[in-house]
């Protein structure tokens, strides 16, 4: 691959991102706001009430404390010479705030308890939800993105429901009461040293739409980057084969130089209204010094009025930087949460109906009716299909790539549904069947294996967690993998990382093998599932097959035409039709479509 179509390849990608994971465009509402909140419902009895109380008591300490320094200190005791009572208010100082320190222990304590339940939660949902999905949700998504859902916008919520909830409140209680107690004790004052307010406000008005859009736009690039990461790091040995180590380093650098500009562009907004909030700090601070000098002087005040006016004051901005923060974090999280509900707003395009019929016990006769499929709603995958397979019946499906047969698979396993016709199993259409009773009666043995982190026998035991031991030996003897496990150093605990790497191709397909026949299915599907094994492993496969598959419907998808010699029935597809249909030998007699495949295959294998 050239240089010049490397580059293009990676533009169709970036597209690709934007595609699939485009800024949300909606307006900041409390609804949905209150859906994120929503899940701190479960708490609303055990943490929340003994939080607030803890806040109550804190905040009520803070607004005590400067009115027993300014009022009742300065203007009684100390005006009046009055130690004893200068002592008793100095002892309850003293109380007040080992009370305030008791209740904020407890505060933070619980609610970085609470915040870290509603996340675990929220996880924990969205994951479950998105293990429901259907095929095409994924189709059109990268790993990465959805990675970023779970993990990334997950955390940036953290902040929120740990910090923010109880926070706020009690900044807001904090600001009401200052606001009265001000007022009460002198509205002149108040008003004055009050008058930059509304111009706070206004400004940070103007910059509420500006500040989403910036972490919106974050969230975007973090979700481009760990897509791009997820894939380079999957197909490191590809970049390394074709030598695109620099372009792919190059792109990266793009990517993350994006992501790096997103960061700072929201970071500068965010760091504007800090500063903001002290200048008003300091302007309100000039104005009492200057207004409250001239009130004392005049008799309107008492100077112990001034001094609580000065703690209040300098009490009264530490809110509402908080709050300014807050509200950052409040867009952080609608930005996170907008993408989060967006995933959980997403319904299967496989659903299983409300009526929908228990059918433990499947026999394995499986009919399509007429059945028309579409990925994109343009071009047609499949063009009225109609077969009929025995229950016990090997059925293979032969044809060239893009003919439909791993689509008839994925059809018979409802991992889609068709966009006309029907499926059924023993005469029941699988629309109607459960959707978990329907794939537990259907295992499927892929080209590319997955192999999950764990040990061997975790790995076959997948298909069904209840499996003793035995039974997993078993199967693996059946499919002659236990060859291979045990020749390896733990043999069945051998541990074996992400998608299998220390194992073989055909040892990998092996294993998959094993972990179908383990499930013990009606239905067996191989889709490919011989392709990548060396003619010797074949040979040991197909002779547990001829055991294993008695009994049992199997679809057996194939380029190798010599795994399905014995099938009982063979179809040759072609863009979507049946061209034409039988064994072997009567296939070979029509020297038609399937003729010209095993000659093909053949002569190839001689050229070889």
């Amino acid at each position: 691959m050239n240089k010049d179509a490397t580059t293009e390849s990676r533009r169709g990608k970036e597209r690709f991102y934007y595609k699939t994971d485009n800024v949300i465009e909606k307006p900041f509402n409390w609804k949905q706001l209150s859906r994120l909140f929503g899940y701190m419902k479960p708490y609303l009895k055990t943490l929340i009430p003994y939080a607030i109380l803890s806040m109550i008591v804190g905040t009520a300490v803070r607004l005590i404390v400067p009115i027993i320094i300014g009022v009742y200190a300065f203007d009684k005791a100390i005006k009046n010479k009055d130690y004893t009572l200068l002592s008793i208010l100095v002892a309850i100082t003293a109380l007040l705030y080992l009370a305030n320190y008791i209740s904020n222990v407890y505060r933070i304590r619980l609610t970085n308890k609470l915040g870290q339940y509603v996340i675990h939660d929220l996880r924990k949902h969205l994951f479950n939800h998105v293990q429901r999905l259907s095929h095409r949700f994924f189709d059109s998504r990268s790993a990465g993105s959805i990675l970023v859902r779970i993990i990334n916008d997950v955390n940036s919520l953290q902040d929120l429901f740990t910090n923010g909830v109880i926070n706020t409140l009690m900044d807001l209680v904090m600001l009401i009461g200052i606001f009265v107690i001000l007022f009460s004790l002198s509205p002149q004052l108040a008003l004055a040293v009050l008058i930059v307010m509304p111009l706070m406000f206004l400004i940070s008005t103007k910059l509420r739409r500006s500040i989403r859009r910036s972490w919106q736009k974050v969230r975007l690039k973090m979700s481009k980057l760990n897509s791009h990461l997820n894939e380079s790091i999957q197909g490191v040995r590809v970049t390394q084969s074709f030598t695109q180590e620099k372009e792919n380093m190059s792109f990266f650098n793009g990517v993350n130089t994006e992501n790096y500009d997103a960061w700072r562009e929201a970071t500068q907004k965010n760091a504007v209204f800090r500063p903001f909030v002290d200048m008003s700090n300091a302007i309100g601070s000039v104005i009492l010094i200057w207004y409250g000098s001239h009130l004392i002087n005049v008799g309107t005040i008492e100077i112990g009025v001034f001094v609580s006016f000065a703690f209040y004051l300098g009490m009264f901005w530490a809110p509402i930087s908080r709050l300014g923060q807050v509200y950052n974090q409040l867009l952080v999280a609608m930005a996170s949460s907008e993408r989060i509900f967006e995933f959980l707003d997403e319904k299967p395009n496989v659903k299983e109906k409300p009526d929908a019929k228990s059918m433990d016990n499947i026999n394995g006769t499986i009919e399509l009716s007429d059945v028309e499929f579409s990925y994109d709603e343009t071009r047609k995958a499949l063009k009225g299909i109609n077969l009929h397979i025995e229950a016990g019946e090997a059925f293979a499906l032969v044809g060239h790539t893009g003919s439909g047969k791993t689509t008839i698979a994925n059809l018979i396993g409802r991992f889609y549904d068709p966009t006309k016709g029907k499926v059924s199993f023993d005469g029941i259409d699988i629309m109607d069947i459960k959707l978990d009773e329907l794939r537990a009666g259907v295992s499927t043995v892929l080209q590319d294996t997955f192999v999950f982190s764990g040990t061997i026998m975790e790995n076959i035991r997948f298909g069904r967690p209840d499996a003793t031991d035995d039974e997993v030996i078993k199967a693996a003897e059946a499919v002659g993998a236990n060859h291979f496990i045990e020749r390896l150093a733990d043999g069945f605990l051998t541990e074996v990382e992400e998608r299998g790497n220390v194992l073989s191709v055909g040892e990998r397909q092996l294993l998959s093998f094993a972990r179908a026949l383990l499930a013990n299915p009606k239905i067996l599907i191989l889709d490919e599932a011989t392709a990548s094994i060396d003619t010797e492993t074949e040979l040991i496969i197909q002779e547990a097959m001829k055991k294993l598959l008695k009994g049992r419907t199997s679809i057996i998808i194939a380029h190798r035409l010599s795994t399905i010699r014995d099938a009982d029935k063979i179809v040759v597809m072609e863009e979507g039709n049946i061209l034409e249909q039988g064994n072997h030998d009567e296939l070979m007699k029509k020297h038609g479509k399937y003729f010209e495949l095993v000659v093909s295959q053949f002569n190839n294998a001689e050229i070889a």
